[in-house]
């Protein structure tokens, strides 16, 4: 049974707590819940320096580990309300991350926490046990970078993994360009840009990204007052172009539409249309209005173009509509798997203590049985 004191609900002991860490925002909850608890954003004053850093901002492995004992520490008592001993903890995490993030994040939780156990789950594996599927193809734009892993019949199909430096930062960059030319004498901040671009900004159709920059330049939307101490002017021609660049291709002739398109031509032929017809998109990015659209629009004309209309016989593209915002659809996934018992999953306290190191689950080292089977003659 929860219990309510002061509007803190404590839940019982051997209940997992679920980690999102990602490159902007930390989501945070509890397995077998709906929703996170909180959405924080990935970042701690240095108790030193007093500085606000972001967490993956980091100078060195050391380094690191000071952040993480801190935002981990306030994350845990501040905002969780757990004392993180002996706790069960899932953490998601991207198969792109930096190995020294996940040996220090691991080190941290042990060592210093002493945590009971973790869990580690792939960010493009969760969210497909939203949907009660079991082939997808997961697209994640977040911060830092867009990502995508077609996954088949519960199987990650790494060869065919597409990775591009475009999301929101990108997207922040353009605006606090544009606004700060527009207003030289407003302190334009990456809070105020991020607030700007979820309230002004969207994505517009193919049709008239095709006419942007050219004499038959369809006429822009209204501008806008953004609303502060001093009002900013958000003209209609920013809030338009404010994403064109995750689609605007680069010198190897890739951008978003082209990730889905290459991947699918990666994986084997007969599993291409299931993949096609089961597209999710995840990641705070793909919340703009206008995003699924203009995806959809952008894979239809580029299937029918010469590079991919001799390689693709795919004509049809599909869409699934997850239980939850795309921003928490991978942790409401690692919420569903954490409230399963997977013990064998699991790095307990005493074997990361004894082997001091994170275990690789496709390595056959740490496959192989405590013994060997005997045969008799």
């Amino acid at each position: 049974m929860l219990r309510s004191y002061e509007g803190v609900r404590f839940l019982p002991g051997k209940q997992m707590v679920i980690l999102d860490i990602g490159s902007a925002y930390t989501k945070f909850g509890w397995a077998g819940e709906p929703t996170p608890r909180g959405i924080i954003r990935t970042e701690i004053k240095c108790p030193e320096t007093k500085v606000l850093r972001r967490i993956y901002d980091y100078k060195d492995t050391s380094d690191l580990y000071q952040l993480l004992v801190e935002f981990l520490h306030a994350l845990f008592l501040r905002h969780v309300v757990i004392s993180p001993k002996d706790s069960r903890i899932l953490v998601l995490e991207s198969l792109l991350a930096p190995i020294e993030f996940k040996e220090t994040l691991v080190r941290v939780l042990f060592r210093h926490f002493e945590i009971g156990s973790l869990l580690l789950l792939s960010t493009h594996l969760a969210p497909i046990s939203t949907l009660g599927v079991s082939s997808a193809l997961v697209l994640d734009v977040g911060y830092k970078e867009a990502t995508l892993i077609p996954i088949f019949e519960g199987a990650q199909i790494l060869k065919a993994w597409q990775v591009l430096p475009l999301g929101g930062q990108v997207v922040h960059e353009y605006l606090m360009k544009s606004l700060k030319e527009l207003n030289p004498n407003v302190d334009i901040t990456e809070k105020l840009v991020e607030e700007i671009k979820v309230r002004t900004c969207f994505v517009t159709s193919l049709e008239r990204s095709v006419k942007l920059d050219t004499a038959q330049a369809p006429d822009p939307p209204p501008a806008v007052k953004y609303p502060g101490v001093k009002s900013i002017n958000v003209p209609g021609e920013v809030r338009e172009k404010a994403f064109e660049m995750l689609w605007e291709r680069d010198n190897d002739n890739l951008s978003i539409p082209t990730m889905i398109l290459d991947a699918i031509i990666k994986c084997p032929i007969d599993t291409r249309q299931v993949l096609a017809e089961n597209i999710l998109l995840i990641g705070g990015t793909t919340m703009t209005k206008g995003f699924a659209s203009r995806l959809k629009s952008e894979l239809l004309t580029l299937v029918k173009s010469n590079y991919y209309a001799d390689k693709l016989k795919i004509h049809t593209f599909k869409f699934h509509t997850a239980p939850s915002k795309p921003n928490y659809t991978a942790w409401l996934g690692g919420a569903i798997f954490g409230s399963v018992d997977l013990p064998l999953r699991c790095l307990t306290k005493e074997n990361y203590l004894k082997m001091d190191r994170v275990p690789d689950w496709v390595n056959l080292i740490d496959n192989q049985r405590d013994s060997s089977p005997v045969y008799e003659a």
